[in-house]
């Protein structure tokens, strides 16, 4: 069967490794395709998000000088109905002005307007890859503006933002967020 007979068990071996190696792969992808095919086939949890609700910035930890952070920062995320989803960023700066920006998105990534203040952003784009994780795509002026991740801990009483910025180069921040309701 194999030119050199001494050859012929690390040849076997081989390709039971190889059956092996194949069977893995093959469950790691059925594994890893399952969210993706009962999204796409319309299944729904039951639970609601626990993203939803109310939620401040621990202000003590973020990444800036005690005198230049905002005094407040709430975001809100709401059901809208329909697969939409309601953002709502309440900001109250250093100096005590107060700053709202908000919309409305659809979870399947399409753009839509944002209202309010457009200082960082106009326009907005949301996914939600699992029930405690949202991704949010920032545009302004017809370029990408920022992107974050919201992940609402298992417990449900925290929240953490991971916020990437193009300064030049790629920056990221992360924020620590406390439920409020």
């Amino acid at each position: 069967m194999y030119r050199d007979a001494r050859l012929a068990p690390f040849v076997h071996s081989m390709e039971v490794d190889l059956k092996t190696l194949f069977t893995i792969l093959l469950c790691a992808g059925a594994v890893q395709g399952a969210p993706a095919l009962a999204e796409s086939s319309g299944a729904k949890a039951s639970a609601p998000s626990p993203l939803l609700g109310s939620w401040a910035v621990d202000t003590s930890r973020l990444p800036m000088p005690p005198e230049a952070r905002p005094k407040s920062v709430t975001i809100t995320f709401g059901d809208a109905g329909g697969g939409n989803w309601t953002v709502n960023v309440d900001i109250v700066d250093a100096g005590g002005t107060k700053i709202n920006a908000h919309g409305t998105y659809a979870l399947d990534g399409t753009a839509a307007p944002g209202k309010g203040s457009t200082i960082e952003a106009d326009t907005g784009a949301v996914r939600m890859p699992a029930s405690n994780v949202l991704i949010l795509a920032l545009g302004k002026d017809g370029m990408p503006a920022s992107t974050r991740i919201y992940t609402a801990a298992a417990d449900g009483k925290s929240m953490v933002e991971t916020a990437v910025n193009f300064n030049g180069v790629p920056v990221m921040r992360t924020n620590h967020f406390s439920r409020m309701r």
